[in-house]
């Protein structure tokens, strides 16, 4: 039996997954896994009894993840699951950005009141608000990760010229790529040659503050920027700037801060790019996969602090090890097994930069005291059997 405590609503469709071997608990402390969207676990105690973290969603910032890690307890994510509602948004910020729907609007509200006048006045006031078509101008997308992928793809669609920049973009990902998207070898490139830019890139050391005065001073004059990754990417100080000076013509962001917030050059959507019912269903759905694969099989898949290991189970019990990747575990490990007299009939292991995880099948019979002496092993984390 599974204890599965849920931080935030999670989508019905989402908790049905799990079957009768599964309690849906109303604490964390006998947790096996927690399901969450938005909540802050930072300050949160974690118990011994966790095993894994499913967040419904893409980001992970309000994850502990180097604490887990050093718990044992995997870290899922559900990349894709809300590709396709960011990237309509994103699509919507590119036709606001450059015909200044939003401002347009507010201003034909201030009409109301004028009777049979407001037709004259919208035929007088309407230049104000003109603006170019996106139709042959050259967009730059930066990350081909599954939202990336979608925004080029669809931008093409409408007419325009794409450019993507990702020095890590996986196989499956560039398949999905339609092929005249053109390749840029480094930021620069889109920088000076694009007329919009939609950033798509993870919040980590290397991206923060990637748009900054001296980034944005190669763009071409009255670039379009943006953002419907991470507030932190853009500073938003040296943003301000380069919109008061025509630099930026536009930003779009679906991270508002007090910073941005009333500029009349800067378009602030209160994060709504996984605000979808479908898109929550499918974050839901594919979290409480991920966790019922895990629990049950000790196959992992999506997880961003351990590395995706998984096989059909072919012995009569499964044993899952989490651990350091450092020299001789998996042979300390096989030698437990094989002083116990059991056979391993398959195994898998994989490693994620410090950190690596080992499946294996044995036959025969596992009692405590093996358990007892892997955990015991240099680099072992914890060692679960299924």
């Amino acid at each position: 039996m599974f204890n599965i405590f849920t931080l935030n609503k999670i989508a019905e469709c989402g908790t049905k997954k799990f079957g009768a071997n599964y309690t849906m608990t109303d604490t964390m402390d006998s947790a096996d896994a927690v399901m969450v969207r938005s909540a802050a676990m930072h300050d949160m105690e974690l118990p011994d009894s966790l095993k894994a973290i499913a967040r419904a969603g893409a980001g992970v910032n309000n994850i502990p993840i180097e604490k887990c890690s050093e718990k044992g307890i995997v870290v899922f994510n559900t990349p894709g699951a809300n590709a396709n509602a960011v990237k309509e948004l994103v699509i919507a910020g590119l036709l606001m950005s450059s015909r200044r729907i939003s401002a347009a609007m507010d201003w034909a509200k201030t009409l109301k009141g004028n009777g049979a006048e407001v037709g004259k006045m919208v035929e007088k006031g309407k230049g104000a608000f003109a603006g170019p078509e996106i139709l042959g101008k050259t967009l730059g997308v930066v990350g081909l990760g599954a939202i990336g992928v979608l925004v080029a793809n669809a931008a093409q669609h409408l007419g325009m010229k794409v450019i993507g920049y990702d020095p890590y973009v996986s196989v499956v990902n560039a398949w999905g790529l339609y092929n005249n998207v053109g390749h840029a070898e480094s930021l620069d490139e889109i920088y000076a040659q694009c007329d919009y830019i939609s950033l798509h890139v993870p919040l980590i050391p290397d991206t923060k503050g990637m748009v900054n005065t001296e980034t944005l001073s190669k763009c071409k004059d009255g670039v379009r920027i943006l953002n419907f990754a991470r507030d932190a990417l853009v500073n938003d100080a040296d943003m301000l700037k380069a919109l008061d000076s025509g630099k930026v013509a536009a930003y779009v962001t679906d991270f508002p801060t007090d910073t941005v917030l009333c500029n009349d050059k800067v378009i602030a959507i209160p994060h709504l790019g996984a605000s979808t019912p479908e898109s929550e269903d499918n974050c839901a759905v594919m979290a409480a996969d991920e966790l019922v694969e895990f629990l049950e099989l000790g196959n992992i898949k999506n997880s961003v602090n351990f590395p995706d290991v998984s096989m059909p189970k072919s012995g009569e019990i499964r044993l899952c090890v989490v651990h350091k990747n450092i020299p001789a575990v998996l042979t300390k490990i096989s030698g437990v097994v094989a002083e116990g007299g059991q056979n391993i009939e398959n195994m898998a292991s994989s490693v994620k930069k410090e950190y690596a995880y080992t499946l294996l099948d044995i036959t025969g019979t596992v009692n405590d005291a093996m358990l007892a002496s892997i955990k015991e092993i240099d680099g072992v984390i914890n060692v679960r059997m299924i």
